[in-house]
């Protein structure tokens, strides 16, 4: 099979971003108009962002996985003007009964349909001669939505200066990107990650990134690695673990990679020693939020401990805190958190104020994670506040996964919670009450997998389902979900190492 291959330069791709600002501007896209951009890896994608910031437009990114429903309610609540899709992954958006209301619809690589620009074509007519509008710093750019426990999904805005605060913070500090790097982060458009480092951290150091637009295997992987003599690379722990426990690791040879981070959800101790065996490599971990950058890490000089987060990038900003805001001692668990005046933290949850008061505890902005500090300020996770679930770093809000299965017929009530795995960290499990005259059973179980992801984002549908009588509440009726995650983590452990 042959793989089509094709570059781009700095010039040629501002060249690109110009003509897409044109585009987006000739269209009625003006300053301040939210976008949803729903591509994948392709080097149009980097035109598409800076070519709608140019034009002073604010970026939803958006998953190909999500549904018809989830797009609705990105349009409605945050007044969409415009879609840049690529073909096939515009079937939901059609689905959607708001996009009266859009400006513009574009479509990538599709044939003609009803309603849709043919971005070829536009690009073609546009002029590659375009003055930027003025943004300025506090201007909104990013309108990033992350799961929540209840209710729909958050909108987090970012400004424009949060992106130069993040260059600074992660592409300097943790990837360690040189100018003359090629650098591989694997993270797909569509998640907030993929601003962090493929776009952010690599085009702000002017360094080469590789994109890969295939299909995931760890051979595969560990292939390009050498073969585009990848120098650093940042990819998600369950792509490290499956890499990780390819058969002859040692036939394979890394000699040009110098950086390896990760990032999304904690990585295992095995891992870290098996690339440092085999590759020489040190795999860092790091932790930060869809609200902010890069948090807590190791960086290129610091020593890993196993199972730490690591330190505070900017411990100055940095403290576990107790019930009153107020910083613990050493070794005691509290939770994460971070000071309002951080430069890369969010400016709020468009509409809903009211989200980010209950996050704000004092002078801090609590992450909803928990952890203890040792002596020497390393962090210790020690799970999640809330009942958010990250399986193989996608966030997941309970609540979606339990209104999708809520509607399947046999269903009377669900609770779902994070369960341990070796591979993915944890993953979906859903406890499930079912209404008189249905009985459990394997059957049952894939029907309402599927019933699931028809529902809703494939990746949410839950991989382990139980059934039970009754599920255990508070005396004012509210599902104890604690309960059910910590039997989890009690029966099964932590996420087991290979």
């Amino acid at each position: 099979m042959q793989i089509s291959k094709k570059s781009w330069s700095y010039n040629e791709l501002l060249e690109q971003a110009r003509k897409f600002a044109n585009v987006a501007s000739q269209n009625g896209i003006q300053k301040g108009d939210p976008v949803i951009v729903m591509t994948p890896r392709l080097l149009e994608t980097y035109a598409i962002y800076i070519g709608l910031w140019m034009a002073g437009a604010v970026i939803i990114p958006a998953s190909e996985l999500l549904k018809a429903h989830d797009l609705e309610y990105r349009i409605q609540h945050a007044g969409v003007k415009g879609i840049v899709a690529y073909t096939g992954f515009n079937k939901e958006i059609n689905k959607t009964e708001a996009l009266a209301s859009l400006k513009m619809q574009i479509l990538i690589d599709g044939e003609a349909d009803t309603g849709w620009s043919d971005y070829s074509t536009l690009m073609a007519n546009a002029s590659s001669e375009y003055t930027p509008v003025l943004t300025k710093r506090y201007d909104p750019c990013l309108l990033a939505f992350t799961s929540g426990t209840t209710g729909n999904p958050k909108a987090v805005v970012h400004v424009h200066g949060w992106g130069y605060a993040h260059i600074r913070i992660a592409a300097d500090r943790w990837l360690d990107i040189h100018e003359n790097d090629r650098v591989w982060a694997t993270a797909g458009p569509g998640w907030q990650k993929w601003v962090w480092s493929p776009f952010l951290s690599v085009l702000g150091k002017g360094a080469t990134g590789f994109i890969y637009s295939g299909r995931f295997s760890p051979e595969n992987q560990l292939r390009l690695l050498a073969e585009q003599k990848i120098n650093v690379l940042c990819c998600t722990p369950t792509e490290y673990r499956l890499m990780a426990k390819v058969p002859h690791l040692e036939a394979h040879s890394l000699p040009h990679l110098r950086s390896s981070v990760s990032a999304g959800e904690p990585l295992n101790r095995e891992v870290i020693h098996v690339f440092q065996e085999n590759f020489g490599v040190k795999v860092r971990d790091g932790y930060g939020q869809t609200e902010s950058t890069l948090l807590i890490g190791t960086l290129v000089d610091t020593e890993i401990r196993p199972g730490s987060m690591g330190k505070p990038i900017m411990p100055e900003y940095m403290a576990i805190v107790d019930p009153d805001g107020h910083p613990v001692g050493v070794g005691e668990t509290g939770d994460i958190a971070v000071r309002k005046d951080f430069p890369a933290l969010f400016e709020t949850y468009y509409k809903e104020p009211e989200r980010l008061l209950k996050a704000i505890r004092g002078d801090y902005f609590v992450t909803g994670d928990r952890a203890y500090a040792d002596q020497d300020n390393y962090y210790w996770f020690q799970g999640r506040n809330d009942d958010i679930i990250i399986s193989s770093g996608y966030t997941i809000g309970p609540f979606e996964v339990e209104d999708a299965l809520t509607h399947h017929e046999a269903v009377k009530e669900v609770a779902v919670v994070a369960s341990p795995d070796e591979i993915r960290g944890t993953v979906v499990k859903a406890f499930i009450v079912l209404k008189d005259g249905y009985q459990g059973s394997e059957e049952l179980v894939r029907e309402l997998q599927m019933f699931t992801k028809q529902m809703t984002a494939p990746y949410k549908y839950p991989r382990r389902i139980k059934f039970v009588k009754a599920l255990p509440k508070t005396d004012s009726g509210k599902i104890r979900r604690v309960e059910l995650r910590d039997r989890e983590f009690a029966i099964n452990g932590s996420a087991k190492s290979l």
